[in-house]
C-alpha cells in the first residue's frame, strides 16, 4: 500500500481494485471520453489496467509510454502487431515486444485477445495515480488502505515518461462527479500531486496537455502558473509547461504546509 496524501478538502489515495467499477462508470460518460482523449474500456480490461498501476512499470505485463490523454492503451493486441508489415522500431519475440518508440496509431483502437509483455529497452517510464476523494463525503472518519468508494470523485496522474528526463513529468487531473466540480478539489488535487512529486521524486518540471475546448482546465492550470508552450492543430490540444523555480517549489509548498501524509 501506498501514500495517502490528505488535504484541506481533498485526500488523494491510490487507485485500488475496488474503484474500478465507479471508475468504469465514469468512462462511460462521452464526454469525459472526449476530455481525456480515452477510448471505452470493458470491466475486465480496467482491472488489467488497476493492476498495472500497482506494479513496477518497468517490469509490468502491462505498460504504457503515454498518459491516459494520449491513449488509455496499456494492452496491445497481438495479432494487430503481428499483422503489420512494416514494423519499424519493433522487435518481435513471440509474446515480448520491445518498442525503442512508442506506437501510436497502432494503438488508437484494440481487441485484446492477447496480453503482450512489453519491454522499454532504452526509454524510461514511471508513473503516480491516485484516486481523488471529496472530504466531505467520507463515511466516518478516513482510514488509510481503505478505498472510501463513497467519497470518490476523480484521479490525479503524473507521468515520467521522457527516456532523456526522468524528473520530467506529464500531470492530469479529473473530476469525474458532476456535482463535485466548481469547488476547488482539483486545483487542490494537482498542487499536492505537484508538491508531492517535487519533494519525492524531484521533479522539475511539468506539463500539461489541454484539449482548447477544455476551457475549465485551460483556465485552471494557468491560475496555477503553467505557461503555454505550444499547440497541436492536429490533436487541437495546449500543451502548458510549469518549471519549477525555488520560489515556486515554495510557493507550492506553503500551499499544502498543513498536507498529511498517511503510510
Amino acid at each position: 500500500m501506498g501514500v495517502s496524501l490528505e488535504g484541506e478538502s481533498v485526500i488523494l489515495v491510490p487507485y485500488m481494485k475496488e474503484h474500478v467499477p465507479n471508475y468504469h462508470q465514469w468512462m462511460k460518460d462521452p464526454a469525459l471520453l472526449f476530455a481525456t482523449g480515452s477510448e471505452p474500456l470493458t470491466l475486465d480490461q480496467e482491472f488489467d489496467m488497476q493492476l498495472s498501476w500497482t506494479q513496477d512499470p518497468l517490469t509490468s505485463s502491462l505498460v504504457c509510454w503515454m498518459s491516459k490523454k494520449d491513449c488509455r492503451m496499456r494492452m496491445l493486441s497481438a495479432a494487430m502487431l503481428r499483422d503489420k508489415k512494416e514494423r519499424q522500431g519493433y522487435e518481435m519475440d513471440n509474446d515480448i515486444v520491445g518498442c525503442h518508440k512508442p506506437p501510436v496509431m497502432e494503438m488508437a483502437r484494440f481487441t485484446s485477445l492477447l496480453m503482450l509483455r512489453v519491454v522499454i529497452h532504452d526509454g524510461y517510464f514511471s508513473e503516480r495515480t491516485f484516486i481523488v476523494l471529496d472530504k466531505q463525503m467520507i463515511d466516518g472518519e478516513f482510514l488509510h488502505g481503505q478505498p472510501h468508494v463513497e467519497a470518490m470523485v476523480g484521479d490525479v496522474n503524473i507521468y515520467m515518461n521522457d527516456p532523456e528526463d526522468p524528473q520530467f513529468a506529464e500531470i492530469e487531473i479529473m473530476i469525474a462527479e458532476p456535482k463535485s466540480r466548481g469547488k476547488g478539489l482539483g486545483k487542490e488535487a494537482v498542487v499536492m500531486m505537484m508538491a508531492f512529486a517535487i519533494e519525492n521524486l524531484g521533479i522539475h518540471t511539468f506539463r500539461a496537455k489541454i484539449g482548447e475546448s477544455n476551457q475549465a482546465s485551460l483556465i485552471l492550470f494557468h491560475k496555477l502558473g503553467f505557461q503555454d508552450s505550444s499547440f497541436s492543430e492536429i490533436f487541437k490540444e495546449w500543451t502548458l509547461e510549469f518549471p519549477v523555480t525555488e520560489s515556486k517549489g515554495d510557493d507550492l509548498q506553503h500551499c499544502v504546509s498543513k498536507m498529511i501524509i498517511h503510510s
